[in-house]
């Protein structure tokens, strides 16, 4: 099973989960690019918040019925990929912000009764860390932040456009910087130490935020609780 295979697997397996009259929360990346569409085919009764700019473009031109969390604040389920998965020691920590809205996807996973994470087995880590942590930061402060985040263990580098014509602004309009380690140990404390730092608006590391995972591989979809 390829790559791309287990993507619309799970993404497949996910949306079968969703009930009509649900109110959704929509991720962003590859993964919940899937889902999104896999979702839309079932034409359910269902209401949805996104996460990025992109993903609330994709569900309209879908015919979803989307709105803002100003308008639907409680969710029931958020459903969205991950860059890293770690389940080890029975609970769910996971890196996001590959796609570059760690900051909305936090935001509206933190509104969900439920958050349901769906990746591919490649995702699956014993410790996170060999994906670079993504950190969100306003602009003014790249000078102030890229040499605190050296002194905790990381390489910060200032993530760029894929046409290369300048730093990746997200939708929020901050910089991210993608944090290169040799693995965050202690998650827990590296994501306070982050916190603390004048400039920063959110890291990658969502920690027990996730209640379900849904990983596919070989040997089709497994899932693993929080």
């Amino acid at each position: 099973m390829t790559q791309d295979e287990a993507k619309r697997l799970v993404a497949k397996r996910a949306a079968e989960l969703v009930e009509d009259g649900t109110v959704v929360g929509l991720g962003t990346g590859s993964t919940a690019t899937l889902f999104i569409r896999e979702l839309a085919a079932r034409k359910l009764k269902i209401r949805c918040v996104a996460s990025s700019d992109a993903s609330h473009e994709l569900g309209l031109s879908l015919g979803m019925e989307m709105h803002t969390l100003a308008e639907l604040p409680a969710l029931d389920v958020y459903i969205d990929g991950a860059d890293e998965v770690c389940v080890a020691g029975g609970g769910l920590n996971l890196i996001k912000g590959g796609g570059g809205a760690l900051l909305r996807e936090k935001i509206v996973a933190s509104a969900a009764r439920e958050f349901i994470v769906v990746a591919d087995s490649t995702k699956l880590v014993e410790v996170l860390g060999k994906f670079p942590l993504p950190v969100e930061i306003i602009q003014m402060a790249l000078p102030l932040v890229e040499p605190k985040l050296a002194e905790l263990g990381f390489t910060p580098r200032l993530r760029q456009k894929k046409d290369a014509s300048g730093p990746y602004v997200t939708d929020e309009g901050n910089y991210i910087l993608d944090c290169w380690s040799t693995g965050i140990a202690e998650p827990e404390s590296t994501a306070a130490e982050i916190r603390s730092i004048i400039g920063v608006v959110e890291h990658g590391l969502f920690l027990g935020m996730a209640t379900l995972a849904l990983v596919a591989g070989e040997d089709g979809v497994k899932e693993y609780r929080g």
